[in-house]
């Protein structure tokens, strides 16, 4: 879980980048018309790159991706000798260590052509068309090595997670167990005793009064019972309590969103805006609620699509938006399913707003509550 708002782009980003842009800027004094075309293209393709870290694979990433290797390439055969090769083998790096097969496949394409192009227009040897050849395997290799590497990483913390989810359970459910058995201790001993006790004194009223006992008697024998009766009822509230387990709104959705992660092996992260405060048990059962029925949306309409759920305290009011990365714009729902529906009327009840619906890259839900 991670407070705060959406950051700059980190450091590794504009690395990126600037293995592209560097190399580009370097070739301006020996462009002529079609370098400067390419330049452009690629310096174009490559403005976003820095903010490209966590959209995964994406269609949108692996088309600039790819642009940007078809002008780099395009540019290395231009203009030789050029340090457009490094625009061309970085990026290619990224396509392989970050998308799926077919950009991957596209990527070494791109790259063979652009060798064998330059090779044939400047009659290089073919020794150093090899090497170059070799220069992509290797790339393509490492590229590979360190995927493989950072899956290795992820089943690990994933299995971290489960360990430590597990253990957190184990240790729930001892509480939980331990607070039962006091509750109960309560309930049999104490609650049954003051219960024994406010109908005995009930009872010793009504006699005093048959005898014509004198009042300060019988007001005496009224204010224990009526102590009595308070003790029971704070008793009969402290077993409520203990049998009660309430969670933290923020813990209720991270746990949520571990149990996504776990199921489905897809990204989830939850981000928290300003400044976490008590909310209402309705508020808050409200908003626990509509993200366990989104992600059982995104279970049944978008197996494995990553998740973002964003849960902002404003001024007045409670903010949540649960969103489902699909890579793509899902249809529009014919209807409002029941659970949509539920969730609708749960929030109208508290005078709060839901939007549905389907976004550029896939679903998402958005309410406000008043808190």
């Amino acid at each position: 879980m991670t407070t705060g708002r959406a950051g700059f782009p980190p450091a590794q980003g504009w690395l990126r980048w600037a293995l592209v842009a560097v190399p580009m800027i370097t070739a301006m004094p020996r462009a002529g018309a079609l370098a400067w075309v390419l330049i452009g293209v690629a310096l174009a393709l490559s403005t976003p790159i820095p903010w490209l870290h966590d959209l995964g694979a994406r269609p949108s990433t692996a088309i600039l991706s790819l642009g940007v290797i078809a002008s780099a390439g395009g540019l290395w055969v231009v203009l030789p000798g050029s340090w457009a090769s490094v625009a061309l083998f970085s990026t290619t790096f990224f396509v392989v260590l970050r998308q799926s097969t077919v950009p991957i496949v596209l990527a070494v394409v791109l790259n063979v052509a652009a060798i064998t192009a330059a090779w044939v227009v400047h009659h290089d040897r073919w020794e150093s068309a090899l090497a170059t050849y070799t220069v992509v395997a290797v790339v393509v290799l490492l590229g590979l090595n360190r995927r493989t590497r950072l899956a290795r990483i992820e089943q690990t913390e994933l299995a971290l997670a489960r360990a430590q989810t597990a253990a957190e359970e184990h240790a729930r459910a001892a509480a939980l167990a331990e607070r039962a058995r006091i509750a109960r201790e309560l309930h049999d001993v104490l609650a049954h005793s003051l219960a024994g006790l406010s109908l005995n004194l009930q009872g010793a009223r009504l006699m005093l009064v048959r005898d014509g006992a004198s009042p300060d008697a019988v007001a005496q024998i009224e204010r224990a019972q009526k102590l009595a009766a308070d003790g029971l009822a704070e008793a009969r509230k402290a077993v409520a309590a203990l049998r009660e387990d309430a969670v933290p709104v923020e813990r209720a959705i991270a746990d949520l969103l571990a149990a996504y992660r776990l199921d489905s092996g897809a990204r989830a992260d939850f981000k928290v805006e300003g400044e976490p405060r008590e909310l209402a048990p309705a508020v808050g059962t409200a908003l626990v609620r509509a993200v366990q029925e989104a992600l059982a949306n995104t279970r049944k309409h978008a197996a494995q699509a990553d998740v973002d759920v964003t849960l902002g305290y404003e001024p007045g009011s409670v903010a949540l938006t649960v969103a489902d990365r699909q890579g793509r714009r899902p249809p529009d729902a014919p209807a409002a399913g029941y659970g949509l529906r539920g969730m609708g009327e749960r929030v109208a009840l508290l005078d709060g707003h839901v939007e549905s619906g389907p976004g550029e890259d896939g679903w998402r839900v958005h309410l406000t509550v008043p808190a």
